[in-house]
C-alpha cells in the first residue's frame, strides 16, 4: 500500500473524468447563477483569468498560465445564502450583478489547490490533509486544439489551451477503501474506540428557530461539507438543513429560509415539490415584511415558489457533501438527494461508517444514540 502511494500519480486518478465547467472571477452573481443552471453542474470553477480571452491573447502560454488559476468554486448555495440576506431580498435584481468574488470571499483560503498531473497520490494526500477539498488536475487530452476550433466560447472547457479536471476527497477515499484490507484491524474498530467521533464541533438549530437563524451555520456547513442539524426539545435528531439538498433547489428557496422556521424549512426542501400550504405561508410572510420585490423573483421564477432538481454530475466526486433532511436512516441504499438523515452509533465499526458514507455520497454521518440523542459526527 505504501508503495502505491508514492508511485501512483493522481493523473491515474483523473482517467474518464470531464473537464471542468468554469466562470471568470469577473463575472456577476446573476451569470453564475445562470452557468450552474446551464451547464447542470453542481459546482462551477472560479478562476483568475477570462479565459475566452485568453485564447487569442497574444502572450506567451507560459505567462498566461501563471497568471490563470483557478482560485475556488461556487455553487447554487452559496447563491441562495447570498438572496437570502435581508438586504438583497429588498433588492434581488441588484444583489444578482455583485461580482461572484463575493461569494468567494467568504470562504476559507486553500478549498482549492493546483497539482501537478504526475504528482503522487501521497502529495495529494497530504493536501487533502491540510484542508483542500478539489485538486485542480491537467487533463492530458490530444483532441484539446480540435476543441478549440469547434467548442463555442459558451461553453469553453479550456484554460489556456488547457483543460482541467479535479480530484475530490471522496475520488482519494474511494482510492483508499479499494485497500482498506490493508489497515486490518483498524476498519473493524468501533468509531469510538478509536475516539474519531466530534462531540462538539458541529452545527445545530431548534426545530422552532426561524430559519434564517441558521444562514451562516449553512455557509459554514457548505465549506466544512458537512450539514446543520434539526433538534427537538430533547436534543434528539428529527432532521437536518443540508447544503447537498439546498444545491437542487433554486434561487428562490431564499425565500423560504427568511421566512420559515427550520423544521418548516426541513419540510419545505425535503420532498422536491414544496407543500402547497408552505407556499401560501411564504409569500404571505414577505408580504407582511413588504418583500415584494423577493415575492416578485419567486414568480418570475416560476408561478409558484417551487424546487428544480438540476441531477446532471459533471463528474463521479463533485458533489461530496451533505444528504437531505427528514426521516433518519441508518443504512439507505438511495444514492443522490434523499429525504434520509443519515446517522450511525458510537458502536458502529470505521468501515461500516465508510462504506455508508461513500455510498450516500456524503462526507459526515450523524452519530445518536438508540434514542435518537445526538452525540455528534464523523467526519469520514
Amino acid at each position: 500500500m505504501a508503495v502505491s502511494i508514492l508511485t501512483n500519480e493522481v493523473s491515474d486518478l483523473c482517467l474518464g473524468k470531464p473537464a471542468l465547467s468554469s466562470l471568470s472571477v469577473s463575472a456577476t452573481i446573476g451569470e453564475a447563477l445562470s452557468a450552474l443552471k446551464r451547464f447542470g453542474d453542481l459546482f462551477l470553477s472560479v478562476w483568475s483569468c477570462d479565459q475566452h480571452h485568453r485564447c487569442n491573447s497574444p502572450r506567451s502560454i507560459k505567462d498566461d498560465f501563471a497568471e490563470c488559476k483557478c482560485i475556488g468554486k461556487v455553487c447554487l448555495v452559496d447563491v441562495i445564502c447570498f438572496l437570502s440576506k435581508e438586504e438583497n431580498l429588498k433588492n434581488p435584481g441588484k444583489a444578482l450583478q455583485e461580482p461572484v468574488s463575493l461569494l468567494l470571499n467568504s470562504k476559507v483560503s486553500g478549498l482549492v489547490r493546483h497539482l501537478e498531473p504526475h504528482a503522487s497520490l501521497l502529495e495529494a494526500i497530504d493536501l487533502i490533509l491540510e484542508g483542500a477539498q478539489n485538486l485542480v488536475i491537467q487533463l492530458h487530452n490530444p483532441f484539446t486544439r480540435k476543441k478549440l476550433v469547434s467548442k463555442s466560447t459558451a461553453n469553453s472547457t479550456l484554460h489556456n489551451n488547457r483543460e482541467f479536471c479535479w480530484l475530490t476527497q471522496e475520488d482519494i477515499v474511494r482510492y483508499l477503501l479499494n485497500s482498506i484490507g490493508v489497515f486490518s484491524p483498524i476498519p473493524n474498530h468501533t468509531i469510538e474506540s478509536l475516539n474519531i467521533i466530534d462531540t462538539e464541533s458541529f452545527f445545530t438549530v431548534h426545530y422552532d428557530d426561524p430559519a434564517s437563524s441558521a444562514l451562516p451555520l449553512i455557509s459554514q456547513s457548505l465549506v466544512k461539507q458537512t450539514s446543520v442539524a434539526i433538534l427537538d426539545a430533547d436534543g434528539k435528531l428529527t432532521g437536518e438543513i443540508s447544503p447537498f439538498t439546498l444545491n437542487f433547489c433554486d434561487e428562490t428557496v431564499a425565500a423560504a429560509i427568511a421566512t420559515l422556521s427550520a423544521g418548516e424549512l426541513m419540510a419545505y426542501i425535503e420532498c422536491g415539490d414544496p407543500p402547497e400550504d408552505l407556499i401560501m405561508l411564504v409569500k404571505e410572510r414577505l408580504e407582511e415584511r413588504n418583500l415584494g420585490p423577493a415575492l416578485d423573483l419567486i414568480e418570475e421564477e416560476s408561478g409558484i415558489l417551487s424546487s428544480s432538481s438540476y441531477s446532471t454530475y459533471s463528474s463521479s466526486s463533485d458533489e461530496e457533501f451533505g444528504m437531505g433532511s427528514g426521516k433518519l436512516a441508518g443504512n439507505s441504499a438511495r444514492v443522490g438527494r434523499s429525504p434520509e438523515t443519515i446517522v450511525c452509533y458510537p458502536w458502529s465499526s470505521l468501515v461500516a461508517v465508510m462504506i455508508q458514507a461513500l455510498s450516500h455520497r456524503i462526507s459526515y454521518t450523524w452519530v445518536i444514540e438508540e434514542d435518537g440523542t445526538l452525540v455528534g459526527i464523523n467526519l469520514n
